[in-house]
């Protein structure tokens, strides 16, 4: 008998199957396998307890929370100097022994990214490699995002978990307080701001998450600001020089009266002697 119980490269129709030799039957794929998997161009895969589903293509709502979000999270964490790294749309976060999720967004630590950076194979996060933030944007099956993933991200022990459900236009926040094993929830509505334990000076109302802006107006915006601030500071700086230029035109103009009157008083000295020398008392006249 063959050593090597296993053929990985029959196809069934555009989903490979993996094979028991032995058994001649079909079997589930291993993380392992699952991490080396080479699909369709374009399709992204989720392995569901050994099975590969294929995720559904994004509406352009969808990507356009998710790039708004990524955008919101990259100034907040520039700003704020923190040693974190957030991804949308790419980076699995495994959940169980034989399960893989693709959150639309994950937030993790500079270490962690910086470990996992140049590993070969589908970029996972592996369980001692704990994302601190996913979240999930709910589109076609709303029991996944609020049922199955919400208990596959609370066994992983994720800290938080954010569910943004535009068709319902709330936040559920999940999260772990005082570091209880089960999760507690908060839903924000429209006409508040999320409130996150992690990010508490995140500032992120939900009717502008739920309804974004472009990122590209909210980037112009941005360089518009940086080229006033620019401007402003060309000005003042223009403004600044001009005062010292006067400065020192007064400073030259009061060292030259000083010259001057040193001149004057060396020439009356000069003078008064001569008168002195000539028997003539300068003071009499």
């Amino acid at each position: 008998m063959r050593p090597l119980a296993l053929a990985r490269e029959k196809q069934s129709g555009q989903l490979r199957i993996w094979y028991d030799i032995r058994q001649n039957s079909p079997r589930a794929p291993t993380f392992q396998e699952y991490l080396e998997y080479e699909g369709e161009p374009d399709v992204r895969y989720e392995l569901v307890r050994g099975k590969l589903v294929p995720m559904a293509a994004s509406t352009h709502l969808h990507t356009n929370i998710c790039r708004f979000l990524l955008y919101k999270f990259q100034r907040y964490f520039a700003t704020g100097n923190l040693d974190l790294v957030v991804n949308a749309l790419a980076t699995g976060v495994r959940t169980e022994e034989n399960t893989s999720r693709i959150p639309d967004l994950v937030v993790c630590s500079q270490t962690v990214w910086e470990q996992v950076l140049h590993r070969i194979g589908a970029g996972v996060l592996d369980f001692a490699e704990k994302p601190i933030l996913v979240v999930e944007i709910v589109s076609s099956n709303r029991r996944d995002d609020y049922v199955i993933k919400r208990n596959e991200y609370e066994l992983a022990q994720i800290a938080e978990y954010w569910i943004v459900d535009p068709k319902d236009k709330i936040v559920r926040v999940f999260t772990k307080p005082n570091n209880e094993e089960g999760y507690d929830w908060v839903d924000f509505k429209e006409g508040t701001s999320i409130v996150s334990p992690q990010f508490p000076e995140l500032v992120l109302s939900v009717k502008e998450l739920l309804n974004p802006p472009l990122v590209e107006h909210l980037m112009k915006e941005e360089q518009s600001k940086i080229q006033t601030l620019e401007q402003r500071a060309e000005s003042e700086h223009q403004r600044a020089e001009s005062e010292r230029q006067r400065a020192e035109s007064e400073r030259q103009r009061a060292e030259i009266s000083e010259q001057r009157a040193e001149s004057e008083r060396q020439r009356s000295e000069k003078l008064a002697q001569l008168l002195r020398e000539m028997g003539v008392n300068p003071d009499a006249l």
